[in-house]
C-alpha cells in the first residue's frame, strides 16, 4: 500500500491545539506523525530546529530504532496528524520501497539541518 492510499483512508486523526505539546524529549516513540494540517515546531533542548509543514513527517527515528523521542514537537498552529505505528510502518516500507527512501531522505536531511545546532 502506498502513502497516499493510507492516509486517504485514515479517520483516526490526532487533532492537536495551537501551543500544546504533542510529544517531548525521552518520551517513548510508538508511532511516526505525518502533519496533515497546520505547522509545528520541532525543539531540541528547548531551542526550535524546524517548523513542520503539512506533509512532513516526524517521530520515524524513534518508530525505526524504537528508543526514546529526540525532540519536543510543539503545535504552532492548530494541527491534524496520522500516526502510524511500527506495524502499518512495516507494512508500508516492505510494500512500497520509495516510501522507504522517502524516510530516509527526511532522517538525512534533518539530520543535516539539526547537526548546525549542535
Amino acid at each position: 500500500m502506498k502513502l497516499e492510499e493510507f492516509l486517504m483512508h485514515q479517520t483516526d486523526i490526532l487533532s492537536v491545539p495551537v501551543g500544546h505539546t504533542v510529544f517531548s524529549e525521552g518520551d517513548p516513540g510508538r508511532s511516526m506523525l505525518v502533519l496533515m494540517a497546520g505547522r509545528a515546531d520541532v525543539l531540541i533542548r528547548g531551542k526550535v530546529v524546524e517548523t513542520l509543514q503539512p506533509g512532513d513527517i516526524v517521530g520515524e527515528m524513534a518508530i525505526i530504532d524504537d528508543s526514546p523521542r529526540s525532540a519536543t514537537l510543539v503545535a504552532r498552529e492548530d494541527c491534524n496528524f496520522i500516526a502510524i505505528d511500527d506495524v502499518k510502518f512495516r507494512e508500508l516500507t516492505a510494500a512500497n520501497p520509495d516510501f522507504a527512501l522517502h524516510i530516509m531522505r527526511s532522517m538525512a536531511m534533518r539530520l543535516r539541518g539539526v547537526s548546525a545546532f549542535l
